[in-house]
This record gives C-alpha cells, structure tokens and sequence, in this order.
C-alpha cells in the first residue's frame, strides 16, 4: 500500500457540527440532503477529507492515518464494485464510517465502518485484515459480517443465526452493532433502488428488529430514522400523507410552542436555571402507530409535538417540574419518573402530559444535558463520556440485558424460536415490581407472577406453586402492575406445564418452560421407545443388548443407544425398521387381535406428555383401544372402533398394544348428542341426570326449533361403565329419542 501523505484537517473549533433541526423527521432535513448531494458529486479524495472533518468535529485526537488506511484498503479491495445505484461501493463505506463518526465513535470504530463489508463482498480473509490492521478491527468487521459460509434450509434459519452470531459479537464488544446500525441506516436511506419486494421486506426486518434494538441500547435518534424510512416503503400512501401534513402544521405547531414555552422560559430565567427548551414532533412511524392503534384520523390526532426541556443538573429537572405543573395543569395518569427508575435502555426524563393554551394537550419532557445525550446516542454515548473502557462497557444494564438474552438462546435449538424469543424481548414495555426483600425488578407489561417467579430464579419458577401479590393470594396467571410487591410459594412437587407457556411474556419464561418439557419430553420418549422395544424383541424371544443398541444407534447416526430408544418412543424412528435391524431374518409369527394383547403399555395419566388421545373417537377407560406412534408426538390412543380405523389400519408398523391404568379420580372427555321433542325443563331435568350421574359438564349448545330439541354436550367421565349407564338413564326420560356418543369422521388421525 502506498504512503499515504497527511490528511489535510480542519481544527475542530470551525467543524462542529450543528445539531439538525428536530422540528422535523431528519429525512427531511435540508442541510443533510444538501450534505449528501455535495458528497455523491464529490471525488474519492474529497469524500475522504469530508469524513476526516468530521472525525475531528469530535474528536481531534483521533487517529487519522489509521482511518485513511482503512479508506484505501477498501477502496482498492472494493475497486470495481458498484452499489445497485450505480455509486461505487466505496460510497457507502464511507457513508457508514460518517454516521459512526457523527455518533462520536473512536477511530477504530469508523476503520471498521469503512472495512464492514470487505469480508463479505471481496475475497479479503479475517487473518488479513488482522495482519494489516490489528484483531479489534478484525473482530469488529467480523462481527458485522454476515453468515454466509453455511447453507440453511431457509432464509429464516439463515437471518436467526445472523442475528445470533450478531449478539455474541456485541457481547464482546458493543461497537459492532453500531457499526451494523451505520451499514443499515444507510442501506434504509438508499433503499429507492431496489426493487419492491426487497424494500418491503428489508423494511420489515428493520422495523421489527432493529428498530427495536436500537431502542433497546438507547439510540433514539437512529430508531425514528429507521422507523420513518421503513414506514416509507411498507405503507408508501400512509407515508406521504403524514409528511404532507406534518409540513402544512409546521408553522401553526412552531407558534403554539412558542406560546407554550414562554412563560416557563421566564420563570426559569427569573431562578436563574440554565435552560434550552425546544419542541420536537412525534416521529412519521409513531404517528402512524397512534393512528392506527386508536382507529383515528391524522387531524384527531393532537398530542403531535412535545416539549424538550434541557437544564444543568438532577435537582433542577425536578424544580423545572413543579414549575411546568404550576403553570399548567397536569394529566395525573401521564406522569413517568425514568430519572429516579432509568429504563432498561438507561434512559433518564421526567415525563408529564398538561393542558396548554386552548386546551391542547402537549407532553414535557425534562432532563440535564448528559441525560439528553444518553437518550439520543444512547450507548454510543456511553463510549463517549467513558473513553470506550471495556471495564465501563461491562457493567452497563444494557449488557446486562444481552448477556440475558444470550443465556436462554444458547439452548434454544429452534432458529425460530430463537427469533421469536428476541422479538418478544425487544417489543417489552416494562413495570416495575418489587420482592419481599425490597428489590425492584422490571419485566414486561402484562407479566405474570409466573414471569416474575423466572426473573427472580430459573429453579423457582420451575417450581412455583402460588403468589402472594401484594399480602392476597392470587392465581400464576394474575397480570402484575408497576408497584405491586410479590412473593413466590414454591414446591419441589410442582412442575411447569404446556398451559403456563400461554401465560407468560418475558422470553427467559417462556425459554425456561419450554426447555424443561423438551427435556421432560426426552425422558418419557426414551421410556416409552425402550419398552416398545422390548415388548417386540420379546415377540421374537430376543432381549435387547446394549452392544448392539450402540452400533445400531451409530449407524442412524445417532449418538447413543438413548437417542435411539427417544426416537421410536417419539414416532421419529420406526420400531419395526429397528427390529429388522437387530433380528435379520426374524421367523414368521401370527398377529393376534390388538384388543386382546394384554402385554401392551399401560397409559399411566392423561397427562403424560408422550401418551394422548385422539380427538376422532374421544377414548374412555373401558373401550377397546389401540395405539398409533405418531411421528414427533410418541402414541396417539384411538378406539378400536374408531371412524379412522380403516386408515389406522393401512400402517401397521405404527400400531402397538396398549391397556388402560387410571386412578380412581381421573377423568375424561366426551361428546354426547341428545335430541327429542322439547317441552318444559327438558334441558333442566337433562343437566340434573348428567350431575346425579357423577359427571361434569364442561360445556353445552343446544337449540329448539319446530318443537324439537338438538344439543350437544362436552362432559368429563370416569369410563365407559358410567357413561353407559348415565345414557340408559337419560335415554328414559321423556321426550327424549336419541342419546348416542359422537365420534367425528372429520377429525383426522393425531
């Protein structure tokens, strides 16, 4: 690489840069689209002067000469190359780097915004871009790279292990996903030149993750660009309306705030706090959403600006609230202190709503200078007031949070559960609860005390029983508030079921749960696919040796003769291939009637996760069954008499014994149909028959047309005996001319 001679600099003094307006969505700053029409008609060397500037506007120590020796790497590594807009590649490194170097990043960082897409698009290795520059540079451009070296099944799994590799990196050092913000802000800003279906689905991506990852680490300024731009492009009309309104307003909406803040400028000024109050709109994207969450028009719409007040210190923020609520009259459900409890984004304000002139409702916002930085740049800024030292980067709640989601998605095996887990995490709005002891926890809106019983400890929520919220005992599926104090009742005997899954918000509950009942799951397949297993062998008087298991188990390629037994107990292996297997050349033997096999597996409860029943014919202990392994679900009990069973019967290798085993106090569902000429409390005098026959009814629809009665009634029983019985009985009541148990040709096999 040549010498490269020294970069010319302007002093930081004359390069400062101006915040930009913030009366409008910055893609409608005239001073920015000025600023990138001067840099597209701009030579290679003149855009390379421009970033350089802007480094110094922050920062006049940085390191320059490593910033051009990243430029001309990439320059010469991308030569050739051209972005969909006919631009040279090397446009957009350098529109990255400009965005990182507005967000007063280190030169180490903006060498990493020029060579983030080296990796990917040239045939530059990891080990030459260590050699060349050094292993931060290295690990920053790596982590930014996208996972392309593998093959997935689909788009989906491919864009979840993006997204997984992204959080690892971040982890270790944040500066990657800022670096990954800067490559999508400005893919997001030249998005006009692919096509539709790219655009819209670039523009979900974005406005799903992350977008909400920004706000997550506290980058406001880069969540409403991201939001305002995927709305563009998702909902074009939409778009163009709201601008076109927020523009006609701008002049009305400028003259209420000057009126508005006037008198609080006075009275500050009057106790000598030094202020800057400005008015700022709510983004296109957040227009959009209230619009559409209250079903309202753009011109019903009121709350459209807010008021920034910016002061020195905390005790001032909270002296400029008592003003603010003596000049203007406070909405008392609108007011949010994030300064006593910052969010987990570490954003601080004071958040009130009043009535201003003409009653209009306008939302305050209030915070010192540093507070306004924080929630701008968020953790950019972090960088900024700390130095980039990773020992403050490490005990920062917004590493915390990553570390957390990291936790569950190491053993999240699904690519989409994964993803769907993150998105859940990143759309949380939180409360705050606090524990027996006093500490405060954050969890989602609408968490349950089952969340909150997670958050706490993964083994106490495994084993909640109860919750005491507030001193009353209350359900796991009670929805807390902001406030509440909650104490958890555990018990070694309780354990999570599939129900608690519906109940909870946060993704560390919903990870936890669904790991215990994969794992919960693994143990009933392998129980169950060893006793199959050897309920066959011994058909053919062989015994199962574990020799042979392993070698077998090796040659599925599976790990070991467990995984072999989980997967016939499963449905995923079928047990006759398995005996083909382990007994070569086995001698003819007679089927017997299934029915009449008493060596079957016993069905230990209705709720053994590997055992179910089929919806088709509704089993009850007394009927004639049969069991069917189903693949991924382990044995589906159908009656022998079943309307499937002309299909149960076209596959034979799925077909097992099983015999009843129930407790005493088990019951079961099922559906009868009873019709008849309706009289006076016939549908009375039928409830009572069902209760004095000892079994409940879950449900009833009926009707009455033309004097005649039809319903139909869900109930849980005991067996078969009791059913026929509570039938003979009803059958004999009168008016009453059917009674017969439905079976429903239209649900297909489990």
């Amino acid at each position: 690489m040549s010498e490269l001679s020294p970069p010319i600099i302007i002093p930081s003094q004359t390069t400062k840069l101006v915040i930009r307006d913030e009366s409008v969505p910055e893609e409608h700053s005239d001073n920015r689209r000025n600023l990138d029409q001067i840099l597209e008609e701009a030579s290679d060397e003149l855009q390379l002067q421009m970033l350089l500037i802007e480094v110094a506007s922050s920062n006049e120590h940085a390191d320059f000469d490593l910033i051009c020796k990243a430029y001309h790497f990439a320059n010469e590594k991308h030569s050739g190359q051209t972005r969909m807009s006919g631009q040279p590649f090397i446009r957009h490194c350098v529109e990255v780097a400009r965005i990182l170097a507005q967000l007063r990043l280190d030169s180490t960082t903006v060498a990493a915004g020029l060579l983030h897409d080296v990796l990917e698009d040239t045939d530059v290795t990891l080990d030459e871009v260590t050699k060349e520059f050094n292993p931060k540079i290295a690990a920053l451009t790596d982590g930014v790279t996208k996972i392309k070296r593998f093959h997935y099944q689909n788009r989906e799994i491919r864009q979840a292990e993006t997204y997984r590799k992204m959080l690892l990196s971040m982890v270790e050092d944040l500066r990657v996903i800022l670096v990954k913000f800067a490559d999508r802000l400005h893919n997001m800003r030249t998005l006009n030149h692919v096509d539709n279906e790219q655009q819209k689905r670039i523009s979900r991506e974005t406005v799903d993750v992350y977008a909400p990852l920004a706000y997550r680490l506290g980058l406001a300024r880069i969540r409403w660009e991201l939001e305002d731009l995927s709305l563009k492009y998702l909902d074009p009309d939409m778009y163009s309306d709201i601008s076109r309104q927020v523009a006609m307003k701008r002049e009305e909406r400028e003259a209420y705030i000057e009126r508005f803040k006037d008198p609080i400028q006075a009275d500050l000024s009057k106790s000598d706090v030094d202020s800057e109050i400005t008015g700022r709109p709510k983004n296109f994207y957040s227009i959009y959403h209230k619009m559409r969450s209250r079903g309202k028009p753009f011109n019903e719409i009121y709350d459209l600006s807010a008021v920034r007040i910016l002061v020195q210190s905390v005790r001032e923020c909270y002296m400029t609230l008592g003003l603010v609520h003596t000049l203007y009259h406070p909405i008392s459900d609108r007011f949010k202190d994030y300064i006593a409890t910052p969010k987990t984004n570490m954003y601080q304000s004071l958040h009130t709503s009043v009535v201003g002139p003409d009653g209009r409702t306008v939302e305050v916002q209030i915070r010192t200078r540093e507070m306004h930085q924080t929630a701008e740049i968020g953790i950019a800024a972090h960088w900024r007031y700390k130095g980039g030292l990773a020992s403050d980067i490490e005990s920062d709640q917004r590493i915390d949070w990553l570390r957390q989601v990291l936790d569950w998605q190491r053993d999240a095996p699904d690519p989409k559960e994964f993803l769907e887990n993150l998105k859940i995490e990143l759309y949380r709005d939180e409360i705050y609860v606090f524990t027996p002891k006093g500490d405060l926890l954050q969890l989602p809106k609408g968490a349950t005390t089952i969340d909150f019983a997670f958050a706490v400890h993964t083994d106490i929520g495994n084993h909640c029983l109860t919750a005491k919220v507030n001193g009353q005992i209350v359900p796991l599926s009670t929805e807390l508030n902001s406030g509440d104090s909650v104490q958890i009742i555990s018990s070694q005997h309780q354990q999570p079921t599939r129900i608690w899954l519906e109940m909870v918000k946060t993704a560390k509950a919903r990870h936890s749960i669904g790991r215990w009942l994969r794992e919960e799951q693994f143990s009933h397949s392998v129980r169950l696919g060893q006793e199959i297993l050897e309920r066959e062998l011994k058909r053919y008087r062989q015994s199962v040796k574990s020799e042979s298991l392993d070698e077998l188990a090796e040659e599925l390629g599976l790990s070991d003769s467990e995984r072999l037994y989980a997967g016939i107990g499963s449905g995923d292996l079928a047990v006759s291939g398995v005996v083909n297997r382990l007994v070569p050349n086995p001698p003819k033997r007679r089927i017997r009637p299934l029915f009449r096999d008493r060596r079957g597996i016993r069905i230990q409860s209705l709720h053994d996760m590997m055992i179910h029943f089929g919806k088709c014919c509704s089993p009850i202990p007394g009927d004639r069954i049969v069991g069917l392994i189903s693949k991924g679900r382990g044995i589906s009990v159908h009656r022998t008499d079943c309307p499937n069973m002309a299909d149960i019967a076209e596959d034979p290798d799925r077909l097992t014994v099983v015999e009843w085993d129930v407790d005493e106090d088990q019951s079961f569902s099922v559906q009868l149909h009873i019709a008849g000429n309706d009289r006076t409390y016939l549908l009375s005098e039928i409830t009572k028959t069902i209760s004095e026959n000892g079994a409940n009814i879950c449900s009833v629809e009926s009707h009455s047309k033309l004097h005649l009665f039809e319903g139909t009634f869900w109930l849980e029983v005991n067996d078969a005996r009791q059913l026929h019985s509570m039938t003979k009985t009803l059958s004999k009541l009168e008016g009453v001319s059917e009674v017969r148990r439905v079976d429903d040709p239209n649900l297909h096999l489990a």
